[in-house]
């Protein structure tokens, strides 16, 4: 199996993992959601699921600390006493983790000073390890880097273009192995490892920026997918054939070619937007059945879920359409509903005014 292979493989249940360690321990752990997610010095908290841009461990986690983040750091004074499940796109680690860290990130740090009780098993693009983990390493990357200060107690098992110093120890047996994660699963995955952890973040961040520039709209979307998904899907589809036609008979025109090229980025942009908007409405229907009613988490597993989806031959791409579709359509009734109301607005000012 080539190096491109175990990477999916190790990205496809990493992602998998992530899920279902997020959904049903929503009730079990304190959830926190935002821009910056902060166990202060001295703070202790029974449990930990995030959403978040950043997220930074001073204090301790008494239990696992699971969820999605651009940023992810336990600090030299943090602890978490289980496990860490994360996906981001960088987790560095300079303080103590009693269990096992899974995470698919695209920077891995394992600090000088730092502890892990358990094992390792880590997809990114980067990885270095300088500390101590007591248990197996597993690790499918670019580039991984050994350092001098490494202690590693267990095996080291990789997959990527591996560095040692001469000053690192490993107790285990160094093995090169190709079929990291297998593929015991029955497919062939379709994107690659890096590129799913890479799609996931940069769907993440344009996730928070809908959020936090648009709250109202983002809600209003998801509200138009739950209460009418078939006409959603219906408007989806009309628009996702309407706008391209219609650029194209601009671009049969002199004037109208520049405004085809820019239209056309902004269908991109509009097309990858509601991506977003459709898997954060569909979890956050989902997430409120269960009385669970977070924007943050919707969006977090929403997108988790689409990862995971990729990796599906034939339903996934059904799936994730359909959802495109919905989203789609969603955003394109909400804008025409406040275009309709701004309209209506300025009528009723126009009719209001007093005649000279």
């Amino acid at each position: 199996m080539s190096h491109t292979s175990s990477r999916r493989a190790s990205a496809f249940v990493v992602l998998l993992v992530l899920a279902l360690a997020i959904t049903p321990a929503l009730a079990a752990a304190e959830t926190r959601a935002g821009s910056t997610v902060t166990v202060g010095p001295g703070e202790t908290v029974d449990g930990l699921e995030v959403a978040a841009a950043t997220v930074v461990v001073h204090g301790t986690v008494n239990g696992n600390l699971d969820g999605a983040a651009a940023n992810v750091r336990i600090s030299d004074s943090g602890v978490v006493t289980g496990d860490v499940n994360v996906a981001a796109a960088s987790l560095r680690i300079d303080g103590e983790v009693g269990g096992d860290v899974s995470a698919g990130v695209a920077t891995f740090v394992l600090g000088d000073g730092a502890r892990v009780g358990g094992a390792v098993d880590v997809g990114a693009a980067d990885a270095t390890f300088a500390g101590q983990v007591e248990g197996d390493v597993t690790v499918g990357a670019d580039t991984i880097l050994v350092a001098d200060s490494a202690a590693l107690g267990g095996e080291l098992r990789y997959d990527g273009d591996l560095t040692q110093r001469s000053g690192a120890t490993v107790a285990g047996d160094v093995v090169q192995d190709e079929s990291i994660g297998g593929n015991q699963f029955g497919f062939s995955p379709v994107p690659t490892g890096a590129g799913a952890v890479y799609g996931f973040l940069a769907n993440l961040v344009l996730g928070a920026i809908l959020l936090i520039a648009f709250p109202g709209t983002t809600r209003a979307i998801a509200r138009t997918v739950a209460d009418q998904p078939v006409r959603a899907g219906a408007f989806g589809l009309l628009t996702l054939f309407a706008v391209p036609l219609v650029l194209v008979v601009f671009a049969l025109t002199i004037v109208g070619l520049p405004v085809t090229v820019l239209g056309a980025f902004l269908f991109a942009l509009v097309v990858w937007t509601a991506v977003v908007y459709g898997w954060y409405a569909v979890a956050s229907w989902a997430l409120g059945r269960v009385d669970v009613g977070n924007d943050w988490v919707a969006l977090a597993v929403g997108l988790l879920a689409n990862a995971i989806l990729e990796f599906v031959p034939v339903l996934g791409p059904v799936v994730s359409f359909a959802v495109f579709l919905a989203g789609l359509g969603a955003l394109a009734l909400v804008l025409d509903d406040y275009r309709r109301n701004r309209r209506n607005a300025r009528r009723g000012t126009t009719a209001d005014a007093p005649t000279a």
